[in-house]
């Protein structure tokens, strides 16, 4: 017998992040993800995302043990851009039980229709910056902070479930970084920048923080997003926090932006990769020995292996080739700090313009992720 209880006190929110750290803390391929940040993602009273979402959390319980959790969200922001009723489903992850899985998505559902929402589909989380999809490719290759690892039988319990159908597939790439400047965008580059005299700006922290461009650079990304799956524009609020949590603390040698005169037109944001160092704390707690392992890569770059997080460049600005500008300068940037490989973050399977650039370099897919799409019938 299962039991759903949703979450209503800090005890069990706590039990809701621990479950996946109990649930994956043998599996060599799961990267705990930060405890802290977590838990400030969930609550309502840390998270500006609430602002445009409701929210609530459930725990499946055995015999008085957690097997399971779920989180129900509507984000109303999207559901307007998108003129559609739709609960999201996200922090989802169970036992190897079918009744477990099917009662966890069940609470979603009735949740989500007695706020008369006609679908649901995830995984989601409250909006684009968070974790999204389901692993269905790639289950032996470590995985990164940024986005859901789970077993391979997740996706055959989704499938198994009457009227859940593939909304979106993304994929990510593992690229070889260049050893010299033969590559094909190091050529391009130069002619962009000759042609259209655009050119690279490395931020200062001042500049980012004080003067207000780490904003920019936010909503530099609502315009260049703003048509991708189920996005939801950043608000001012929302820009604020992502600011804080990444930019303030990100080497501004792998944060790139191009510049049109004085207009910002494209970024590119890359961080050292932390896997290998998340996998050394216990259960993505920095103390008492967790935050040594994540220095050496926040200071001395202590891993062969960068993570492309977010690229972005205006549309009237593509077919310039801006994008070549941003990558050969990274490239170099990569090949001074004696990276080898870069992944990169998950793109639509669709997006046959972004996916076609990695024809130049090196590089081969080596992750799929999967949202699942139900209609509730009334």
């Amino acid at each position: 017998m299962v039991e759903i209880r949703k979450v209503s006190t800090r005890s069990e929110l706590k039990q809701f992040v621990q479950f996946y750290y109990d649930l994956y803390r043998d599996c060599e391929q799961a990267v705990p993800y930060l405890f802290f940040d977590e838990i400030a993602t969930l609550r309502k009273d840390k998270n500006p995302s609430f602002e445009c979402c409701e929210a609530d959390y459930f725990l499946a319980l055995r015999d008085g043990r957690v097997v399971g959790r779920v989180a129900a969200i509507i984000n109303h922001r999207a559901n307007e851009r998108w003129q559609c009723h739709q609960v999201r489903f996200g922090w989802f992850d169970f036992i190897d039980d079918q009744e477990v899985s099917e009662a966890l998505l069940q609470a979603v559902e009735q949740w989500g229709r007695e706020r008369g929402m006609t679908e649901m589909a995830g995984p989601l989380g409250f909006i684009d910056t968070d974790r999204e999809g389901m692993l269905v490719e790639g289950f032996d290759e470590l995985s990164t902070m940024y986005v859901n690892y789970n077993y391979a039988y997740y996706p055959q319990h989704l499938e198994r479930i009457k009227g859940f159908n593939k909304d979106n597939d993304y994929v990510e790439l593992r690229v070889k970084v260049p050893s010299d400047d033969s590559y094909k965008f190091h050529k391009i580059a130069q002619m962009v920048e000759k042609r259209y005299g655009l050119r690279v700006h490395k931020f200062t922290r001042d500049e980012l923080v004080k003067q207000g461009m780490g904003r920019e650079v936010f909503r530099l990304l609502n315009a260049t997003y703003k048509d991708l799956y189920g996005f939801s524009e950043l608000s001012p609020t929302q820009i604020d926090k992502l600011v804080n949590d990444y930019i303030k603390i990100a080497d501004l040698n792998l944060v790139t932006a191009i510049m049109d005169g004085e207009q910002m037109i494209g970024f590119g944001i890359t961080f050292s990769s932390f896997s290998r160092a998340l996998r050394k704390t216990r259960d993505g707690r920095l103390f008492p020995f967790g935050w040594w392992h994540v220095l050496q890569i926040l200071k001395r770059h202590k891993t062969d292996t960068v993570d492309l997080l977010l690229i972005g460049v205006l549309p009237e600005y593509r077919s310039k080739g801006a994008n070549a500008l941003i990558f050969d300068d990274l490239i170099h940037q990569f090949q001074r700090y004696g990276f080898r490989w870069a992944i990169t973050g998950p793109q639509m399977e669709s997006n046959e313009g972004v996916l076609a650039q990695w024809q130049y370099l090196d590089s081969e897919i080596i992750r799929r992720h999967r949202c699942y799409r139900k209609l509730l019938n009334r």
